[in-house]
């Protein structure tokens, strides 16, 4: 299967505590935390080329344009939407949304490359 323009993935979680901002060191509220978001928003635009990627191969993240826009409280479900916009080569942009049972928290871009994981691993861990 081929990452193609259109593509779509989504992901939901529950806001716990331990995804607030006091809790992950971002900031001091008990507030849903921006860093939270951004991997959950990253989560979706994996979920949306997961089925296209080999089993030898994943996708990293190498960039990350987001507006957070709202806040959520503890105790809210919380979701975000990928979907592909370009395929350049190895390097796949998406157009990033969250949200929340309220309505919108953030949107943004995000890039990812895909990679073969076994060769990404080695150069990673060679740095030791």
């Amino acid at each position: 299967m081929e990452i193609t323009v259109g593509m779509k993935g989504e992901v939901a979680t529950l806001v716990e505590k331990e995804d607030t901002a006091a809790e992950v060191g971002s900031g001091s509220l008990l507030v849903y935390a921006t860093p939270c978001m951004v991997a959950l928003m990253e989560g979706a635009a994996c979920e949306a080329i997961a089925e296209a990627l080999g089993e030898d191969k994943t996708s990293v993240g190498t960039e990350l344009n987001i507006s957070h826009i709202s806040a959520t409280p503890v105790g809210l479900e919380v979701r975000a939407e990928a979907e592909v916009t370009a395929v350049e080569g190895k390097v796949i942009t998406f157009q990033v949304t969250a949200y929340d049972e309220a309505g919108k928290i953030g949107e943004g871009t995000h890039k990812r490359c895909i990679v073969s994981s076994q060769r990404f691993l080695e150069k990673t861990y060679s740095k030791l």
